[in-house]
């Protein structure tokens, strides 16, 4: 399900120290608590419908927000019963407990279920994967709905460890900003419907995900030219580069050429199958130029890239392209489209979640990276990320990576920051494929 839009992402450390600041500036960890375990009851409430719930708590604070969580809800008349895996290890979850009064279960073998539980055991402090044996009775508790508290007990928050919960999750509660593992595969997938909850906390950051995609209409004065020109290079496998092309149109520019091809699939498109590259790069109306889509490694795509490179023009460099443009890529404004297998030959070596690595990636290249996948990842050299989760399935199909490639040409034609033209090519993408829906082609994206 879509995570919320344009909202913060704060790593671990970073949600440390947003509510260690939230606390200096007269905001108390006391009343963060009691404000996430009161927006945790608030959606527990609405899907246990009436229903019992349990609450599982663990030692530290995640704990604490589960036990006032049950306070809110035994308020409402629901019927609440708390199991612990261990007595409270912080000040904060012994007030939160002693608050709560109630009876509190052992979270054992022969724990009773209820039809909604509530995952307060770890959230994200969790350091080291589940003991097998927690693990074990934790799935004795499967196949009921499970509300999660911050994150699924078992994943770790930063989306670096590939750690899996026992307890997947229907819905997981994001506590004043969402962490990675929302929006980065495999944890992602375990956290069903990610919910932000505002609870007071002031999460500035530079890594927030995708925003709404919001198509601008062409002003009255607007021409083709004015509207963006983009140059498409074809190289031997042509239907690549025509899908390309066929998005420049699609996503808003005015013009477009596919440079190498006696055809092009739209009679819009300017098709040159004589050796017109270089006088085309020289069209200072030209606003963008794309390399790479059906174009495997050869001498010739070296020689196109460099010509490319030379002009100064605004660079969509895909699969092979981008490993040609790399050593001599210096300060040319490009997007970068690599999938995994891509990603990792162009940038070997590079650690950490795949937020870091395309971070890293970006800041190495001087370019804005889009790495791409499920979990897409946009990053600019300057630090800022942009996470697409959970895109549309639909798009894990042959030909869907050139369109994005031509979806980029459009937004920089147009005349965005190259940042701001990947991430509205990449809403562009998956705001379009999510209207096609099932059995979605390549071709569907830049049909009428």
């Amino acid at each position: 399900m879509p995570s919320p839009v344009d909202a913060p992402i704060l790593t671990a450390d970073a949600m440390r120290a947003a509510e260690a600041a939230c606390a200096a500036s007269g905001t108390s960890l006391a009343t963060l608590m009691e404000r996430a375990g009161a927006a945790v009851a608030d959606f527990a409430w609405r899907m246990a419908a009436g229903n019992p719930v349990l609450v599982l708590c663990g030692p530290g604070n995640n704990g604490g927000d589960g036990y006032v969580a049950a306070r809110w809800l035994a308020r409402r008349g629901v019927h609440v019963r708390v199991a612990a895996l261990a007595e409270p290890a912080s000040e904060l979850a012994r007030a939160a407990r002693r608050a709560w009064g109630g009876p509190v279960e052992v979270l054992g073998d022969d724990l009773a279920p209820a039809p909604l539980v509530i995952d307060a055991l770890f959230g994200v402090g969790l350091s080291r994967p589940l003991r097998k044996d927690l693990a074990a009775r934790l799935r004795g508790l499967a196949k009921r709905r499970v509300l999660a508290v911050d994150v699924p007990s078992g994943v770790e928050a930063d989306g670096v460890q590939p750690w899996a919960p026992a307890l997947s999750a229907d819905v997981t509660v994001a506590l004043g900003a969402l962490k990675p593992a929302h929006v980065l595969l495999p944890a992602a997938a375990t956290c069903g419907k990610v919910v932000l909850a505002p609870i007071g906390i002031e999460a500035q950051s530079s890594l927030r995900t995708l925003p709404r995609y919001e198509c601008d209409s062409p002003g009255a004065a607007a021409h083709k030219f004015s509207r963006g020109m983009a140059l498409v290079r074809a190289g031997p496998m042509r239907g690549a580069a025509g899908l390309a092309a066929s998005a420049v149109l699609r996503a808003g520019a005015g013009y477009a050429i596919l440079s190498g091809a006696s055809g092009a699939p739209l009679s819009a498109i300017i098709a040159e199958d004589g050796d017109h590259f270089a006088e085309r790069l020289a069209d200072e109306r030209l606003g963008a130029v794309v390399i790479g889509p059906g174009y495997p490694a050869s001498d010739a795509l070296d020689r196109d890239v460099a010509a490319a490179l030379k002009s100064g023009r605004a660079l969509v460099l895909d699969a092979a392209a981008i490993v040609s443009a790399l050593p001599r890529l210096g300060g040319a404004p490009a997007i970068l489209t690599p999938h995994a297998g891509e990603f990792a030959r162009a940038f070997p070596g590079l650690e950490g979640s795949k937020i870091d690595r395309a971070r890293a990636a970006a800041s190495k290249s001087g370019a804005v990276v889009i790495y791409k996948g499920a979990d897409t990842i946009v990053a600019a050299p300057d630090g800022r990320i942009a996470a697409a989760w959970p895109g549309c399935p639909w798009l894990a199909t042959a030909g869907t990576g050139d369109v994005l490639a031509g979806a980029c040409a459009a937004m920089l034609a147009r005349g965005d920051e190259a940042f701001d033209a990947a991430v509205a090519a990449v809403s562009w993408h998956i705001s379009r494929a999510r209207a096609i829906g099932p059995g979605l082609v390549a071709d569907d994206l830049v049909r009428a």
